[in-house]
């Protein structure tokens, strides 16, 4: 962002009112400090998210619970994460009007960060070059070197100041902007909606081949994630049969966007026909693997239990949106528990975490396309 900003201060050069308004009033508010850093809206996101979901399930988010320490709070270790179960803490407070706030909450990165500590992920994937090649070859690609031409077109320098990374910058510039101030910046006007389109397609390369369907690991990474998701349902399930109350009504999980995209790939979602190459870009514009839909800010999956007369049955929620399982024979969005367990029992009597990240990575797509194995 920096270097991006010195270059269209001392360089850039066109009649533009966005560009005069950058060179003479924009200044370059982001500092080193704060990255990774959650900022007073992410923890807005939080509190209203705590609201909503109090409104929508009242008889578990309540107050009762709450006072009864009957909400369970789980977080990665990162400070933005515990600065957003502090603020969802904020929220369920502020909602049942208790004045005094106390946060309650354990650290837990094995499950929050299960990435970090699953070597075949870490050896295969994050420190493994080859693993992104698709992402590399997009960014040299036809498309992105598109996208260049019209910036360094627009700023009046050459081709050849403008890296891909500077572009990225200025789409970030133009989307924080909007998301933390609500200010369509004059970086925007550097991009139309086909250029958006583009770096949209770079950032879902990078997340499926690092983090969702692309190698396989990515989502047998988070094997120790579901079993402990199941788990807690199997427990809440035995309790309904035994007419017992659970000790925890509610457990809430504070992670990443790193830690969502894998277990939704392991339930088997958002996995389109072909995979996203630098090649297909024109044949993509129909994917259902869309990060910016999947995972936005404050992304948020949930899962409910309810206790029926047929028997219990559970509900899937992606960002408080009712999702269907894939590949149940019901139609309905709330089926059996059990039925749910048996579109899963692969993965529930295997799918050993230790075992999966000592093995490292395997194929995820075969065919036409080639195989991914590295």
């Amino acid at each position: 962002m920096q270097r991006l900003y010195d270059l269209v201060i001392n360089e850039a050069s066109n009649d533009e009112t966005w560009l005069e308004e950058i060179k003479s009033s924009w200044k370059m508010w982001y500092t080193d400090d704060m990255d990774g850093k959650l900022v007073e809206k992410g923890r807005d996101d939080h509190r209203y998210l705590a609201v909503r979901l109090s409104k929508l399930f009242p008889s578990l988010l309540s107050e009762a619970n709450l006072r009864n320490h009957r909400i369970r709070f789980q977080t990665s270790s990162k400070h933005r994460c515990v600065d957003s179960i502090e603020a969802f803490q904020q929220g369920l407070h502020k909602h049942w009007g208790l004045e005094e706030v106390w946060y309650r909450h354990e650290v837990n990165d094995e499950l929050m960060r299960f990435f970090e500590h699953c070597r075949g992920f870490v050896e295969a994937v994050e420190n493994n070059k080859t693993a992104l090649a698709e992402v590399k070859k997009f960014k040299e690609g036809p498309e992105m070197g598109e996208v260049r031409r019209k910036m360094a077109q627009q700023l009046n320098v050459p081709y050849e100041r403008v890296t891909p990374d500077m572009v990225e910058a200025a789409f970030f510039l133009c989307a924080y902007e909007f998301a933390i101030k609500s200010l369509h910046t004059p970086w925007c006007h550097l991009f139309d909606l086909n250029d958006a389109k583009v770096l949209e397609y770079k950032n879902d390369l990078k997340q499926f081949w690092k983090r969702g369907h692309g190698h396989s690991i990515n989502s047998r990474s988070s094997c120790v994630l579901f079993h402990d998701l199941f788990n807690r349902l199997e427990l809440a399930v035995q309790h309904l049969r035994l007419g017992q109350e659970l000790p925890e009504a509610v457990t809430v999980q504070v992670g990443h966007g790193e830690t969502l995209l894998p277990l939704l790939s392991l339930l088997g979602l958002y996995k389109d026909p072909a995979p996203p190459t630098a090649d297909n870009y024109s044949q993509q514009h129909g994917r259902s693997f869309r990060t910016s839909e999947i995972v936005p800010y404050a992304a948020n999956m949930l899962f409910i239990l309810y206790d029926c007369r047929d028997g219990p049955r559970v509900q899937f929620l992606l960002n408080e949106t009712p999702v269907r399982f894939p590949g149940l024979t019901s139609e309905t969005e709330v089926p059996l528990y059990s039925e749910v367990r048996q579109k899963y029992r692969e993965l529930l009597e295997g799918c050993d975490a230790q075992k999966e990240c000592e093995f490292g990575i395997r194929p995820q797509y075969r065919g036409h396309h080639g195989n991914t194995e590295l």
